[in-house]
């Protein structure tokens, strides 16, 4: 009100009441799900005896919130209020207004109150709110030493899978296992088809450990956590799928790999294409293999029949749908182009299996999106810049191993031409990182000031104001104490922001 007392609406505090929310939520599951059983059924569970011995009665009210309210017994406003945390969604009447008090610093101590853009509605993760501000960072650097330790803990299984490439490794390490090894089918077995399989086995732990650190990490809404965990996943995979199986089939051969700086061109450039049936084989259990599991998908499959025929249960849960896994799905994809990029100097034969992939994923992918997977936020874009970054590292990276290529075959004028082309590619990251990436990162004042008239113009302002005081409603029950029932639409979104204070 002291700043902004032309343009400020309203505000929401953010109060802590897990276990309020968890009885609600629990209450809310229990409802819907005596309101799926038929009018029978519910005469023969009140004749169910209770732990008191009395019978069980059930009543179905109205859904006005006053009757919620009269059957409660208290007022579960008093009880939120007395623990309040110190952040808040403010509410102005301009997105323009919202922006500038996003962007602009409101004390002499960066510390003292930090404000940002709102996450849509459902976008909120509510329990990463209570987090203080100053505990981000030291968050953020505890969870990038949990990560390192991560992957340097996963090099012992990658160590074994690249293992099992090199059969004269296992033949002196295990000489009983020579005759096996003589017959033509075992070794394309253990050579081919076996380390891929084992590497996606012990992958299938990735996803949720990196989801898991970064919900510790601190993040605010779902699309960040998912975009946080998609960086993760990615570099993981790339470290651990490429370079720890390119530079060596042991821990102490990866250390003196990475120790020879001055020759780990040509060693890129001389492992690269030995390692290139291993990629190949893995495109095709990693990428064929997890589309056709994503269209069938065996989990829900067994969970639903299960529930059905085993349980009884034959309505769907209101929110039982499941969101589009981009953290697991994206990361692979950029994996599957880094490795398009990298072998299509040197083992080109893995192109074609690639783009019979992209062209299968783009199908299921789709069909998945639109008749499956429910979208309940916007992301508003922000996952393409990791996309961007990550096609421009894999072409930076193979230019660096054409450069390795070309000094073993000792052709000078390739070699020479090749530079060039590693400093056009990074000319180019800089011209896009100046000129789009800030359409990802900011909301421009002319839009915004556009959709502030129309909506005047339209006659549409009271509404949004309506729809705004409800939209980040932290009680679903609570629907006239905390925020009036209502749903939020997107035109209301850019409207509010969220506010730390200390």
């Amino acid at each position: 009100m002291n700043y902004y007392s032309s343009s400020y609406l309203s505000h929401q505090i953010v109060y802590r009441a897990s276990t309020v929310r968890k009885l609600m939520n629990d209450a809310e599951n229990m409802c819907q799900l005596v309101k799926n059983f038929s009018t029978e059924e519910k005469s023969k569970l009140s004749l169910l005896p209770c732990l008191c011995g009395k019978p069980n009665s059930f009543e179905v009210l109205s859904d006005e919130s006053d009757s919620v309210r009269e059957n409660i017994g208290f007022d579960i406003s008093d009880l939120a209020s007395e623990k309040e945390y110190a952040v808040a969604f403010v509410y102005f009447k301009t997105r323009y207004a919202a922006i500038v008090a996003a962007e602009v610093l409101h004390s002499e101590n960066p510390m003292l109150w930090v404000t940002e853009l709102a996450p849509e509605p459902n976008d909120v993760l509510w329990s990463n709110l209570c987090i203080p501000y100053r505990q981000l960072w030291f968050r953020k650097i505890a969870i990038l030493l949990a990560a390192i330790a991560f992957m340097i803990v996963f090099l012992a299984p990658v160590a074994f899978v690249q293992g099992l490439t090199r059969l004269h490794q296992l033949s002196h390490a295990f000489p009983f296992l020579k005759g096996m090894f003589k017959q033509k089918y075992i070794k394309q077995l253990v050579t081919g088809y076996l380390p891929s399989v084992i590497l996606i086995l012990f992958q299938y732990a990735v996803p949720p450990t990196m989801m898991l650190f970064s919900t510790v990490e601190g993040s605010v809404s779902h699309s960040g956590r998912k975009r946080s965990a998609c960086i993760k996943v990615l570099s993981f995979t790339i470290w651990n799928v490429f370079f720890v199986n390119v530079l060596s089939g042991s821990i102490m051969g990866q250390l003196n790999a990475i120790s020879s700086v001055k020759i780990i061109l040509n060693q890129l450039a001389a492992a690269v294409p030995i390692q290139a049936s291993f990629f190949m084989t893995y495109v095709l259990t990693s990428g064929w293999a997890s589309l056709a599991v994503e269209m069938v998908q065996p989990l829900g499959l067994v969970y639903n029949t299960m529930k059905k025929c085993v349980c009884r249960i034959k309505e769907d849960q209101p929110n039982g749908f499941l969101s589009f896994p981009y953290h697991t799905e994206v990361s692979k994809l950029l994996m599957f182009g880094f490795l398009g990029f990298i072998c299509s100097v040197m083992a080109p034969l893995i192109l074609p299996l690639l783009l019979i992939y992209f062209v299968l994923a783009y199908l299921v992918y789709k069909n998945q999106i639109i008749n499956v997977y429910t979208t309940d936020y916007e992301s508003g874009g922000k996952f393409w810049p990791i996309a961007h970054n990550s096609t421009i590292v894999s072409l930076v990276l193979t230019q660096i191993i054409a450069l390795g290529v070309f000094g073993i075959k000792r052709s000078t004028v390739a070699f020479g031409f090749t530079i060039p082309l590693i400093f056009g590619t990074l000319l180019f990251n800089e011209y896009c990182r100046q000129r789009f990436f800030p359409t990802f990162t900011k909301m421009s004042a002319q839009v915004l000031t556009e959709m502030d008239r129309q909506d005047e113009q339209g006659g549409r302002m009271e509404e949004i104001y309506q729809q705004l005081r409800s939209a980040y409603c932290q009680f679903r029950l609570i629907s006239q104490d905390l925020c009036k029932s209502g749903r939020m639409d997107h035109q209301g979104d850019q409207n509010s922001i969220r506010i730390h204070s200390q």
